[in-house]
């Protein structure tokens, strides 16, 4: 079968390019494209050169494992080859593979050992009589590189063996195979180092160990925490080595006192292997170290033995890989966003791409600084990272492909919504625009945050209502809520009369509320659910808060001068003022009291821990209440200057319960403990308000 002109120039060029990113990933530690698009040009040449079987030659990148090592380090020649492995996509392509190795063997099915496939760098190392005495890396799976010196650093190496699970003496010759990789908390830390010293950040976890352990200089790899993980044996002679199944050789490494995946299991037929591949998918972000896919290989060694291999990869194991997380593709614009706090957030506006099981067509670039330190122009090339929910960011560029026409991103003066000034303050990262509440990106966000379950909690003001009563100008701030009606309500889309009649049930409720979820509620910058709880427990009235100055809001617990200057500035805001106090003219009411502010200031007041009956008193809720959810209770409680915890002690002072509670009602009583109902929690808590002054309720 002649072989079009084309073809062969198509070939060519993959090769080529394969071979050019192999050295930048394998030998520079210097990846510029992301695993998914080397994939793809590799799945290419092998359709081609399996359709055209004249294409394939020796030196086909289809034909080898890895490249050539550095010429800076020794060579080291496997005595067995370390061989990778081939790739799977699909289930389909997992189930085909379950399938040849059943035919193959002639049984109806097989077992599996199954693990998570490490994003790091392969290695193998070398021990005699129990002893470290070498190590190196893949290479091109038959020389590599001896990093003995380097490996010696990674502290989850052993540099005498364990006895194990032998009671023989160790092996005269034992190579272990096994990942050189860096975890996630490492990784972060290497990065921050890397930003002080103003030198280069790494992309990833892969990228930082792989050149950590090829430095030349062992000090420096000394300097970064590497950890290795054994998955397998290589060569060995003498003493006792597992020989029937590859999940006793990982129990055999674990005996020994190598590091080795938690997550290695055996299983048996394709479905139980796709299973696995969803599992760890679902965990992946939790695990400390990344890993872009699964491993499945033959349990019985025997049977592997049967298989064999082809000239790149054996037959009886394959990587499932994960979708990809990292792609290529073109950043066609910047855009600016802003947030509930008038935060200008820059968004890299992307030619569609699939990645990480989506289609994503936006990506976060974080704030000017970042934009600068990565060298982002409009225009680029750009490799963008999605992993599970997290929101796609722009890791790097690839600078090779950069047009001539590419321009560079300015920020904008002005708000883009509003028209405002946008202002950087000194000591911060973002960009923010000063149009307040009137500004309509910020309007919408404060009223969503103002109504939100735990702020004001009104049920049925969610998102696309929020958008269209900004958008017909039915509201611009949150006092607006308790100004509607139902005709206003049911006159917009997707609102029947009834539907509006709830979401007004729900405002006309949510006017009885507290000072913590008031204040929180505001949308302080700074101000969270917590801080807001301490603000309304120090002041206990809204007044005295609204009147603080930056030094008497840092008297409160865990408020600095950031948050101080914050909550200072927003009140400082005449339409802020005028907010709050069309609030309060609607309705909007909660419990006030004198506050530890001014229990400090009575003559027989004189620490917060004294401060009312509660002050140091431990509650647990058990049951349904009739009247109170179970986070209003714990709000109320901690107001009162007690805390809520989840089980019963000696240590604990009250149970509060309501509707079937269950074993910790029956536990209080065993242990004599204070119970009570709703009605008495209610009475506890004003009696002790009235012992540092009369409750007074806003109006």
């Amino acid at each position: 079968m002649s072989i079009p002109d084309e073809i062969w120039q198509q070939a060519q060029m993959l090769r080529a390019t394969i071979e050019l990113h192999n050295y930048r990933y394998y030998a520079l530690d210097a990846p510029t494209i992301p695993d998914a698009e080397y994939d793809k040009m590799f799945r290419e040449l092998q359709a081609l050169e399996q359709r055209y079987s004249q294409l394939v030659t020796p030196d086909s990148p289809t034909q080898r494992i890895g490249v050539a090592p550095l010429k800076e380090f020794p060579k080291i020649f496997h005595r067995t080859p370390m061989l990778s492995l081939g790739n799977a996509f699909t289930a389909e392509e997992v189930e085909a593979f379950d399938r040849r190795v059943r035919q193959t063997l002639g049984v109806e099915s097989v077992e599996y050992a199954v693990e998570p496939k490490f994003d790091g760098l392969a290695v193998n190392l070398r021990y005699e009589k129990g002893v470290f005495v070498g190590g190196a890396t893949r290479g091109d799976g038959y020389i590599g590189e001896d990093v003995t010196l380097n490996l010696r650093t990674v502290k989850s190496i052993p540099l005498h063996l364990h006895a194990g699970l032998s009671p023989d003496k160790p092996p005269a010759l034992l190579e272990v195979r096994g990942e050189v990789l860096m975890l996630k908390v490492d990784f972060e830390k290497l990065n921050r180092q890397q930003l002080a010293r103003n030198e280069r950040e790494f992309i990833n976890p892969r990228n930082a160990a792989a050149g950590s352990l090829r430095q030349l200089d062992p000090g420096i790899t000394a300097t970064r925490r590497l950890s290795f993980f054994a998955y397998g044996v290589g060569a060995s002679e003498g003493g006792y080595v597992p020989g029937d199944k590859q999940s006793r050789v990982i129990d055999y490494l674990a005996s020994l006192r190598f590091p080795v995946a938690r997550e290695c299991k055996v299983v048996s037929d394709a479905a139980a292997l796709l299973k696995y591949h969803r599992d760890i998918q679902g965990v992946r972000e939790h695990l400390p170290y990344d890993i872009d896919g699964t491993v499945y290989k033959v349990n019985d060694l025997v049977q592997q033995g049967k298989l064999g291999f082809v000239s790149r990869a054996p037959r009886f194991a394959v990587a499932h890989k994960f979708p990809a997380q990292e792609v290529v593709t073109e950043l066609l614009g910047i855009d600016i966003q802003v947030g509930r706090t008038g935060t200008l957030t820059p968004v890299a506006r992307l030619r569609p791409v699939f990645v990480g099981g989506a289609t994503v067509t936006n990506a976060t670039l974080h704030n000017e600084d970042e934009i600068r330190r990565k060298e982002v122009m409009i225009g680029d090339s750009v490799i963008v990272r999605r992993a599970g929910d997290v929101i796609p960011e722009i890791v790097a560029v690839n600078k090779e492909k950069r047009p001539r026409e590419a321009k560079p991103f300015v920020m904008p003066g002005s708000c883009p919504v509003c028209g405002a000034r946008a202002v950087r303050l000194l000591g911060e990262t973002v960009t923010r625009c000063t149009g307040g509440l009137f500004c309509p990106a910020q309007r919408k966000q404060a009223v969503l945050h103002f109504a939100s379950r735990r702020a004001m909690n009104i049920d049925g003001v969610g998102d696309k209502l929020v958008e269209q009563m900004v958008d017909n100008a039915i509201i611009r701030t949150p006092a607006d809520l308790y100004k509607l009606g139902v005709t206003a309500l049911a006159n917009l889309g997707r609102m029947a009369e009834k539907s509006a009649g709830n979401v007004i049930n729900a405002i006309e409720k949510s006017k009885s509320t507290t000072l913590a979820r008031f204040i929180y509620g505001l949308g302080i910058r700074n101000v969270g659910e917590t801080t807001a709880k301490e603000l309304a427990r120090y002041f206990g009235n809204l007044d005295r808060l609204m009147l603080a100055d930056a030094d008497g809001l840092q008297q409160v617990p865990d408020i600095g001068p950031v948050v101080a200057e914050s909550i200072v500035d927003f009140f400082a805001e005449r339409h802020n003022l005028e907010v709050v106090e069309q609030l309060r003219a609607s309705g909007v009411r909660w419990e006030e009291s004198a506050g530890i502010q001014q229990a400090r200031a009575s003559p027989d007041q004189t620490t917060i821990s004294e401060v009312g009956k509660l002050s140091g008193k431990i509650f647990v809720l058990t049951g349904t209440l009739p009247n109170l959810s179970r986070e209003d209770a714990k709000e109320k409680i901690e107001l009162g200057g007690g805390k809520v915890v989840g089980s019963v002690s000696k240590k604990t002072h009250y149970v509060v319960a309501g509707a079937d509670p269950g074993s910790k009602y029956d536990k209080a009583a065993e242990l004599g403990i204070t119970i009570l109902d709703e009605a008495g929690l209610v009475q506890l808590l004003q009696d002790s308000q009235a012992d540092l002054h009369p409750i007074s309720r806003n109006s």
